[in-house]
């Protein structure tokens, strides 16, 4: 009987297997030999695909900014609610794979995903309006505000314990021991709170920029 044939090494499955490496014990599990030995290949096999562990992790980012959606800036919709729609989105993504969030900080770099997605932002505020070195601005600010919302939790940051909070110390922080079993929601509420107020004064800006226009 013919032995079973291994799956062929491709680029996608070394991003594949290296991404969830990276999901569940961060940057620093990845390398060469850890990788071939997830693949069941031989280390030298790798470098037919990618030179560096650094060139692995930036296909790593690059497949994370490839699941956002950008559709949103495609269909019509208002700037706004493209914005806000696009950002939550892009922090689910993030959300999702938040130990891969440290290479998305760089910046984009030579990422063809990451390249697009920067593309998709800076062009729909420029068709809706906006100069472009405002439409640069917008980009960045909701850049770092959604991978800031990403790079942890605020509310899992509180201890559970109740006895860590002495009243005679912190007399307003009576009911923190609850915040980490609520940490989905209050992170959620805090991001949804934080988007709306950046939305609102973006368009306050943008009625400016109109009434100047």
């Amino acid at each position: 009987m013919a032995r079973p044939r291994k799956p062929l090494l491709s680029t996608d499955r070394i991003v594949e297997t290296a991404r969830a490496l990276v999901d569940a014990e961060g940057l620093a599990a990845v390398s060469t030999r850890r990788l071939a030995a997830e693949l069941g290949v031989s280390g030298p096999s790798l470098y037919n695909h990618f030179r560096t562990k650094d060139e692995i992790l930036e296909a790593v980012a690059d497949s994370v900014s490839a699941q956002v959606d950008l559709s949103m800036f495609e269909d019509g919709r208002e700037w706004r609610t493209a914005l806000h729609d696009w950002a939550v989105s892009y922090r689910a993504a993030l959300r999702d794979h938040p130990n891969i969030v440290p290479v998305l900080a760089h910046g984009p770099g030579r990422r063809p995903a990451a390249l697009h997605l920067a593309d998709a932002v800076y062009g729909a505020m420029v068709d809706a309006g906006w100069p472009p070195a405002q439409a640069t601005s917008i980009g960045a600010l909701m850049r770092y505000f959604v991978m800031g919302s990403a790079l942890g939790s605020f509310a899992r940051g509180f201890p559970d314990d109740a006895s860590a909070y002495d009243p005679a110390d912190y007399p307003h922080l009576g009911k923190a021991h609850l915040l980490a079993e609520q940490q989905e929601k209050i992170d959620e509420r805090a991001f949804e709170t934080g988007l709306a107020a950046l939305l609102d004064g973006l368009a306050q800006q943008y009625q400016q920029v109109a009434g100047n226009a």
